[in-house]
């Protein structure tokens, strides 16, 4: 499927999800999206990540609900599988397309500004460096005997000015570029989006919602 139709889609099949209690639902997005993955060859390492990391934020939700004064068990595994059904359609977007390929996307098919849709692609690959700044900070910091913590507000400051330094630079070069607004650019990887993709969208929209709306447990 195109990628900007495949945001798009779990956007909107998230955004349901977070309005409407349904266990049954949010069970079989987790299989589907399980099984899509698998499909995909998602790696046994990245597929406990998918399991684990969310875990704790779960229970913690989980055990809010319960024991809170209604002790509304059904609710609370709604909630619970809610944030695995969010975290499994992140990842089945992410798994399956790059920020590259949903950059050129947007700017192909929805017609974003390349100058936004570089612009975030640009920010994303940052994040990377950032956290290394943020190791370089703290090693300086311990060089001039000043412990610098986890927590301390001095490590994030240091690392928020490197980063409005970087943002200017980042600027500066993209004008350099040519990333202007309303300014056309030649294609490099052409993007496509067809009939069978906007069909294949609907039809898993549609296909969702009498088990979003009408089957529930």
């Amino acid at each position: 499927m195109n990628p900007s139709l495949k945001f798009i889609l779990v956007l909107i099949i998230s955004l349901e999800v977070s309005l409407k209690a349904n266990l049954l639902a949010n069970l079989i997005l987790i299989f589907i999206s399980l099984v899509y993955l698998l499909v995909h060859r998602i790696s046994l390492k990245e597929l406990a990540l998918l399991f684990l990391v969310p875990l704790i934020a779960a229970i913690a939700i989980f055990i809010a609900i319960y024991y809170s004064p209604k002790h509304d068990l059904a609710y609370a595994w709604i909630l619970f599988t809610r944030l695995y059904t969010f975290v499994f359609l992140g990842a089945c977007l992410t798994k399956t397309t790059t920020a590259t390929q949903l950059s050129r996307s947007l700017e192909q098919n929805l017609h974003m500004p390349s100058k936004f849709a570089y612009g975030t692609l640009a920010a994303f690959n940052v994040l990377p460096k950032i956290a290394q700044e943020v190791k370089r900070i703290h090693a300086a910091g311990q060089m001039r005997g000043m412990d610098l913590s986890f927590y301390s507000p001095r490590l994030y400051f240091k690392a928020i000015l490197s980063a409005i330094s970087w943002a200017d630079g980042l600027n500066e070069a993209m004008l350099a570029h040519g990333y202007r607004e309303n300014e056309t650019r030649s294609v490099i990887e052409p993007i496509s989006l067809t009939k069978k993709d906007w069909l294949l969208f609907f039809a898993i929209l549609l296909i969702f919602q009498p088990i979003l709306f009408y089957v529930v447990i």
